[in-house]
């Protein structure tokens, strides 16, 4: 009996027979191995019938299937990650967008407190001017 393993996404399957090499001495009691363990079982290539040109090139064309179906699971899950990492950037770009308009709002409160508070200090510097004259009126009338 063949044991199979799952093979990772990302590794590249690789499946070698020749025609004349390996006879069916699979008995139909016997599960089927899996030539290609990451595909379901309904999915596998059946094992052909080494007396048959026509089997056997219908089992190599379902092999060449099963490594493109393969190679396009593996490129999904690449794509799957890109877009999880896009996603990723993109929150941190609306974020850092939230933030930067949270700072100019911040930004534009504190200018208008600053100039409040210029306009205010003016006020005062001229009212203590106001006083030292009238202040100054009262020692010189004295």
């Amino acid at each position: 009996m063949i044991s199979t393993a799952r093979v990772p996404a990302d590794k590249p399957v690789r499946i070698a027979f020749s025609l004349n090499d390996a006879p069916d001495d699979t008995s139909p009691e016997d599960p089927i191995p899996l030539v290609f363990p990451e595909l379901d079982q309904q999915l596998q290539p059946l094992p052909p019938c080494h007396d048959s040109v026509e089997s056997m090139q219908v089992f190599k064309q379902h092999c060449q299937i099963a490594e493109e179906y393969h190679e396009v699971k593996r490129e999904i899950a690449l794509l799957e990650e890109r877009k999880k990492e896009l996603i990723a950037k993109l929150d941190q770009a609306e974020k850092e967008k939230v933030d930067a308009a949270q700072l100019v709002r911040e930004f534009e409160a504190l200018t208008e407190e600053n100039r409040t508070l210029k306009l205010a200090q003016s006020q005062c510097v001229e009212q203590l001017e106001k006083l030292r004259i009238q202040y100054q009126k009262r020692q010189g009338s004295s």
